[in-house]
């Protein structure tokens, strides 16, 4: 089995039917791992799906696999891929990955100038986020959003986030800023177009050098 025998597509009202299982999974997996995780019911899973703020990944014989959804916080200047969850007979084949760069590409598109963040204690995501742009952080640089802070309620490590103030907890934040990007990429467009003009002042010296020279031959 490769990452071929998969379809990794935008969720549509077609794959609300799957909400109840990807809820449960989502469930199960965070008791196998013995960390908490923000709950989310059928209902809210199947509105995202309906909104298009959600990717689903199937089997090609159509059992579902994976699944990833979109969050919005502070008005729109924040947003949260959540929920990134695979099914353990799928797991090892690089699915989550897939579908983490896809979910990426959704919220881009559908946010451009959004702050991109996470909260995870899974080391494989961080990779993941790493590989996309994402740096870790402090809590503070994250949205002040109290309803997304609410959602930390169903956590078992909730008391902890409480008694840090908010400060920092089990997971490792993660943020990806696009104007941050962007001004990264000018600056290293600049130090490349630095580098390149020094390069043409060094070859016209020696080009000048050596006609320099070709000339005093001659003379001799």
């Amino acid at each position: 089995m490769t990452i071929q025998d998969f379809d990794i597509q935008v969720a549509t009202a077609q794959h609300v039917d799957y909400a109840t299982i990807i809820c449960d999974e989502m469930a199960e997996s965070a008791k196998a791992r013995g960390t908490g995780i923000a709950q989310r019911s059928p209902e809210y899973v199947a509105s995202k799906m309906l909104e298009g703020k959600a990717v689903i990944a199937l089997h090609k014989d159509g059992t579902w696999a994976g699944f990833c959804y979109i969050e919005t916080w502070s008005h729109g200047d924040f947003v949260a891929n959540s929920g990134l969850i695979v099914s353990p007979q799928f797991r090892k084949f690089g699915l989550a990955k897939a579908i983490k760069h896809k979910i990426f590409e959704l919220s881009r598109s559908k946010y451009p100038e959004a702050k991109l963040f996470g909260l995870t204690t899974g080391l494989a995501v961080m990779k993941i986020n790493s590989e996309l742009g994402y740096e870790p952080v402090t809590y503070s640089e994250l949205t002040q959003d109290e309803d997304f802070w609410k959602g930390c309620k169903s956590c078992v490590n909730y008391d902890i986030l409480t008694m840090k103030e908010r400060k920092n907890c089990m997971c490792t934040a993660m943020l990806f800023d696009p104007e941050e990007k962007a001004n990264d990429a000018e600056k290293q467009k600049q130090e490349n177009l630095e580098k390149m003009t020094k390069k043409a002042t060094l070859f016209q010296r020696i080009e000048s050098v050596i006609k320099s020279f070709g000339q005093d031959l001659k003379v001799f």
